[in-house]
């Protein structure tokens, strides 16, 4: 383990490829699983988030989303924990689509899909001191021309809202 941090873990693997080199300087980034949400109204909008991201220094709009860890709950739970913290709604449907890894090459996680539909308002956000987050609605037949636009650039929101 190169660096042990809560909020970030690097090992330095050597590993041998298929033509027998050696790599001893091989960076391995340990993230946590992520569980993110197509959440879709009754009346055919998407429940997007806008939040800054540091990293980068940018305000991006995404789709509701989280990381947890999956010994202490389920891809589903974390999923429709994140979308209630961070939206007020919660699913009248919901179901897996799939998971993905983000970057197999250097990152551990996966991330896990869901869609939410017939998603309602319950309540308000209910955001932890690190997020400022504005819900923002957008019509699902307007979403492939905000994607064209370069409205969206968060990957993960990309691949699912498309």
């Amino acid at each position: 383990m190169v660096l042990d941090h809560p909020w970030c873990q690097v090992r330095q693997d050597e590993i041998e490829l298929p033509n027998g080199k050696i790599i001893d300087d091989y960076f391995v980034s340990i993230k946590p699983n992520v569980a993110m949400v197509l959440p879709i109204t009754s009346s055919k909008e998407i429940i997007f988030v806008r939040q800054y991201r540091h990293a980068v220094g940018e305000f991006f709009l995404e789709l509701p989303a989280g990381n947890f860890d999956p010994t202490k709950e389920s891809a589903e739970v974390a999923a429709i924990r994140e979308l209630t913290e961070e939206t007020g709604y919660l699913p009248e449907e919901f179901i897996k689509i799939g998971t993905l890894y983000d970057k197999p090459s250097k990152d551990t996680n996966k991330i896990h899909l869901f869609l939410a539909e017939n998603v309602i308002k319950v309540g308000e956000q209910q955001l932890d001191i690190t997020e400022e987050i504005e819900v923002v609605l957008i019509p699902l037949e307007s979403v492939l021309d905000k994607i064209a636009q370069g409205e969206f650039s968060v990957a993960g929101t990309m691949w699912l809202s498309s």
